[in-house]
């Protein structure tokens, strides 16, 4: 009989969460889970899920519109909100029951509430106290919502998936990865879109060619980017309408402002600091390799740690700490090429290092780039243009990055990413027959690097 109710308790059901429990559990272990609000957490309720549902509902608006270059005569369309939101609410539904199920299939313990910390092995949720050998805390993050005049009269992407009817216009301030995605949503849906960014270009972090390629996509469809601009006061007009000021003076009248400007890990209130869990200055959590908190039988992973906030990433370092902790293994996470994608539309897809990460790290590289436009937009007379760019150590030919916009970049970036974790070299990729006709195959028909200026 050991001293303590679970081995692995875990604060915080999101997709890392539940990955470490269920699996855990599976191990043989005895595990709790917390979870305040919905089983999932931010991928699941008011992220990756219901915005791809929505990115397809965007789609459709192109799709249709192509369809008469191909032969098709179609009659007037209409889009109707609300049925989105119901439908993408019943399916949000079926996947919280699945999560539900996959926690209880392994005799996880769902405890539904706030749970916060009391001391460095015990919990407490609802008034009740469990006592824990090892606690994890997973308890991801939130949009940030900045201090300032009126903002009470803007919305996060959290409530963007609730909102009751869509507005005529939007004002997106943020141009990071979310904000660029809804941008290419509301628009799909037929509202007049402004992306107010505060630096000088949109998803800052990004390979340098994404960004333009995708600019100037956003830009040939009317959505307006507006940078070097930075939100300072809201003001709500007797009409309803939204009057924005800048910190340049400059003003925007607009229905909606949503916030966009970047994310916030929830890890205050819940007894980190009184347990002595060390949090960086920016609220992460200060973690090792091991996914280990300064407290020693205290763990967190996924958002609230200093690593990539993605899904993907969460779950993985799930399956670390349930294996090294319950099925004896001792491994770390290799983060080196980890591919994501921008739902922008069209899409955005990257593994690897950026030319410029690349030119600081090597001595010489080399650049094969193409743009062109895809089989699929020679009958529609759309003009959208997809762009694929390899980086490549000229030394060694091995591929350093590999960048695409284009349709169903997410999709094909997966396979590459498999690539470049085995090392592919530049000839590998010559020596590899294409899939013809498609635009992937370009990927592996680039011969010449474009010229360095």
């Amino acid at each position: 009989m050991t001293k303590y109710d679970y081995d692995l308790f875990t604060i915080g059901a999101g997709s890392g969460g539940v990955r470490a429990s269920r699996f855990a559990g599976g191990f043989g272990a005895r595990v709790g889970i917390a979870e305040e609000k919905q089983l999932g957490g931010t991928c699941v309720n008011v992220g990756c899920v219901p915005k791809k549902l929505f990115v397809y509902a965007a789609e459709f608006a192109t799709d249709f519109a192509d369809a008469r270059g191909f032969g098709w005569t179609v009659g007037d369309t209409s889009f109707d909100w609300s049925t989105l939101i119901a439908n993408k609410n019943q399916e949000i539904s079926r996947l919280n029951g699945i999560y539900e199920w996959l926690l209880s299939s392994k005799d996880v313990d769902i405890h539904t509430g706030r749970a916060t910390l009391i001391d460095a092995h015990t919990v407490e949720v609802n008034g009740e106290r469990y006592t824990a050998e090892n606690i994890l805390i997973a308890t991801g993050g939130k949009p940030r919502r900045p201090d300032l005049p009126g903002i009470e009269h803007a919305i996060t992407s959290d409530e963007a998936f609730f909102i009751e009817e869509l507005p005529e216009s939007v004002l997106i301030v943020g141009g990071g990865y979310i904000g660029v995605e809804f941008a290419g949503i509301f628009h799909g849906l037929g509202v007049d879109v402004t992306i107010a960014q505060r630096s000088g270009n949109i998803l800052r972090g990004f390979d340098t060619d994404i960004i333009e390629h995708l600019t100037t996509e956003y830009d040939k469809k009317g959505i307006s980017i507006q940078t070097e601009m930075q939100l300072a006061e809201i003001e709500k007009q007797d009409d309803g309408k939204l009057l924005v000021t800048m910190t340049n003076g400059k003003t925007i009248t607009t229905d909606m402002v949503m916030m966009t400007a970047g994310r916030v890990p929830n890890t205050r209130g819940i007894g980190l600091e009184a347990v002595g869990v060390e949090l960086a200055p920016n609220g992460m959590i200060v973690v090792d390799d091991y996914l280990r908190t300064s407290v020693p039988n205290i763990y967190a992973l996924g958002d609230i740690i200093d690593k990539y906030t993605l899904t993907p990433v969460a779950t993985a370092q799930g399956m670390q700490l349930a294996r090294n902790l319950f099925a004896g293994t001792n491994y770390t996470i290799d983060y080196d090429n980890v591919p994501t994608a921008v739902f922008s539309q069209p899409n955005a897809g990257t593994v690897g290092l950026t030319e410029h990460e690349a030119r600081e790290q090597y001595d010489e590289i080399a650049i094969y780039r193409e743009s062109f436009k895809p089989m699929r937009n020679t009958l529609s007379g759309n003009e959208e243009r997809t762009m694929m760019k390899l980086v490549v150590d000229a030394k060694s030919d091995k591929v350093l990055g590999v960048h695409m916009v284009g349709p169903s970049a997410g999709e094909i970036m997966q396979g590459f990413a498999v690539a470049l974790k085995a090392g592919a070299t530049k000839a590998v990729f010559d020596s590899t027959i294409g899939i013809h006709p498609t635009s992937a195959e370009e990927f592996v028909t680039m011969r010449e690097p474009v010229k360095q200026e």
